[in-house]
């Protein structure tokens, strides 16, 4: 069986008897022993085997023992060196614990001592390992710490400046884009008020866009001031210089500790800027947060300036789409403007009935080309004098559906693509395309509904005349909750009882 060493010592010496009485005695003792006869020939041991300990002697040939202790210290500090001379002195000692020499042993030297200094070298080189050991395991950990600080720090702003160009890129109205920046600015900031102000080279004097405030602020006239004086001036200096600005000091008013302001460019120019205050106790803004407010002023300015290119792309394809329209209309000289009059009940309706801005700009669109579908229907069908066979409204019913297709290939007006679809659809399923019913038809085309059926039946056509306004209004009201919506139909009668509104709706037919 293979014989297991304990540690291996390299004994370097000149005098070959003290070799072999070294290493006969160690090796007895258990360990492996390698020998040297001068510190030349030790390098190149230690150059390519693994050793615990060097025992040397001072002089010899070539490099010296105490030249080969530094150079020891230099490729290895943790090697343990005990040097031997025969004649100590205390320069020598000196000399010695300069190069790193842990212990000397005088000659002629008693083997027990010789293993009792090496056993004992051996010990403080284990604990001075083991020492050095934890410390680079402490310093690895405060390494791995740091950087899982940092890379959660980058992870965090990371994420941050998704959620930032999320929210613009989203966004489809440029109002929305202001009130947008105000509600980050509390979310990732942590503002306690945020303004956006419209300022430029024209508008000299700030004009409050949008506002918000954070969630921890009681709103009153003492815990919400306008932005001071002085600051109306700062903001109107960002329009010839536009640099963000972060202040923090005791020159604030009482009410503000902390302060930025970021200007909104497009195309170079200042559009506005935007601002940020808190009250908060030992809380101030940071470089980061002024980082945050401008990447977040760059993504609007973009947004807008995308939201302008989209703005003009669909009105220019309106106005095709709209030419469409008055195209079939003009071939029928009974329904001429019927789509602009739908158009402008369906919006009063929806005014009436507390509708946010977006849906009146939906219903804009969809309901002038809420019919324009009847482009594919036959000039010999859409103008017939008289009544439709079952075969001939089985056509016109397709219109619809056709009218949808046309506007989604445009790929811009989806929900005004759904309302078009659902426009004949009844509250009581009986309708078409699809035979919806209640709240399985888009509330919009439910206002347009009522809208298109009340300017259909006031309408002269070739076959008829046009009805009365009572028995319409009469027909409407019979036919809330089968065919029509009953609360569109209760704010289109609202309308229709009030005089001034009354009276816009019939000047819609002088």
């Amino acid at each position: 069986m293979e014989r297991q060493f304990k540690e291996t010592i390299l004994f370097v010496d000149d005098e070959e008897s003290i070799l072999d009485i070294a290493s006969e005695f160690f090796q007895h003792k258990g360990y492996k022993v390698l020998t040297a006869g001068n510190g030349l020939k030790a390098l190149e041991i230690l150059q390519s085997q693994h050793v615990d300990c060097c025992v040397t002697d001072i002089n010899m040939p070539e490099m010296d023992g105490l030249e080969l202790a530094e150079r020891i210290r230099q490729m290895d500090m943790t090697l343990p060196v005990v040097v031997m001379t025969g004649f100590p002195s205390l320069d020598a000692t000196i000399q010695t614990l300069k190069n790193g020499v842990v212990d000397f042993l005088i000659k002629p030297v008693n083997l027990g001592q010789m293993e009792m200094c090496v056993r004992s070298v051996l010990r403080e080189r284990e604990l001075f390992v083991e020492n050095l050991l934890l410390k680079e395991e402490i310093r690895r950990k405060e390494q791995i710490e740091s950087l899982n600080r940092e890379l959660s720090e980058k992870v965090e702003e990371l994420d941050t400046l998704n959620k930032i160009m999320g929210t613009f890129t989203s966004i489809r109205q440029s109002f929305d884009v202001f009130k947008s920046l105000t509600d980050m600015t509390i979310a990732i900031a942590h503002s306690d008020i945020s303004r956006f102000y419209l300022i430029n080279t024209i508008v000299e004097k700030p004009f409050e866009v949008s506002f918000s405030i954070s969630e921890d602020v009681i709103l009153s006239e003492e815990t919400l001031p306008d932005l001071p004086h002085q600051f109306h001036r700062l903001i109107a200096e960002i329009a010839y210089d536009p640099r963000p600005m972060l202040i923090s000091s005791d020159k604030l008013p009482e009410n503000i500790d902390s302060f930025m302001a970021v200007p909104l460019l497009i195309r170079g120019k200042v559009f506005g800027v935007l601002t940020a205050s808190v009250r908060k106790d030992n809380f101030r803004f940071t470089d980061k947060d002024l980082y945050y407010l401008s990447f977040m002023t760059e993504a609007a300015a973009y947004a807008i300036e995308n939201l302008a290119l989209y703005e003009n792309i669909c009105d220019n394809l309106l106005s095709t789409l709209w030419a469409f329209v008055k195209a079939v209309e003009a071939r029928d000289f009974y329904t001429g403007r019927h789509s602009e009059r739908v158009t402008a009940i369906a919006k009063m309706i929806a005014r009436q009935m507390n509708c946010p801005a977006e849906d009146i700009e939906i219903l804009d669109v969809a309901g002038r080309l809420h019919d324009i579908g009847k482009i594919g229907i036959k000039d010999s069908i859409l103008l017939k004098p008289g009544p439709l066979t079952d075969e001939e409204y089985m056509e016109i019913k397709k219109h619809p559906v056709i009218g949808a297709e046309i506007v989604g290939q445009v790929g811009f007006w989806d929900r005004e693509q759904r309302i078009i679809m659902s426009h004949h659809e009844r509250f009581d399923g009986k309708g078409y395309p699809a035979g919806k019913k209640r709240e399985e038809i888009p509330f919009l085309s439910r206002v347009l509904f009522v809208a298109d059926a009340y300017d259909a039946m006031y309408s002269r056509r070739c076959y008829r005349e046009g009805m009365t306004e009572s028995r319409i209004l009469g027909i409407i009201r019979e036919r809330a909750g089968t065919q029509f919506d009953p609360d569109v139909v209760k704010s289109f009668l609202q309308i229709c009882e009030t005089p001034q509104s009354f009276e816009i709706l019939q000047k819609l037919y002088d």
